[in-house]
């Protein structure tokens, strides 16, 4: 702690801490700018597979709760557990939705031929 001329105690800066928000802050940054210069026409697929490939969250997700000791961790991991499931869930759906637009569709009889008895 450092102390100033009033005798007011100060905690310290935490090195670790400013370099931990320091790569959050250029992460940002830099996603951003690569998200940014993606055309409409491909951010779906890499949306969906973004969201697929976030599976390893899940992972973590279970290391985290299976070594967690207190309440705290149980709760964060619970709920990273929770987040990922659902991103995973919603990715596929996306996924499946998009690869129906690529898959062949199976042509209908015409109009007149559904109305026609069967002899």
């Amino acid at each position: 702690m450092t102390q100033l001329a009033l005798f007011i105690e100060l905690p310290t800066t935490h090195l670790g801490l400013v370099i931990e928000l320091t790569i959050l802050a250029l992460a940002i940054f830099l996603g951003i700018e690569v998200i940014s210069k993606v055309p409409a026409m491909l951010h779906t697929p890499l949306m969906s597979g973004t969201n697929f490939i976030h599976g390893i969250v899940i992972v973590g997700a279970i290391a985290i709760l299976g070594t967690a000791d207190d309440t705290l961790l149980k709760i964060v991991g619970f709920i990273a557990m929770v987040l990922a499931t659902a991103n995973v869930v919603g990715g596929w759906f996306v996924t499946d939705r998009m690869l129906e637009m690529f898959r062949p569709r199976r042509s209908e009889p015409p109009a007149d031929e559904k109305d026609k008895p069967e002899p």
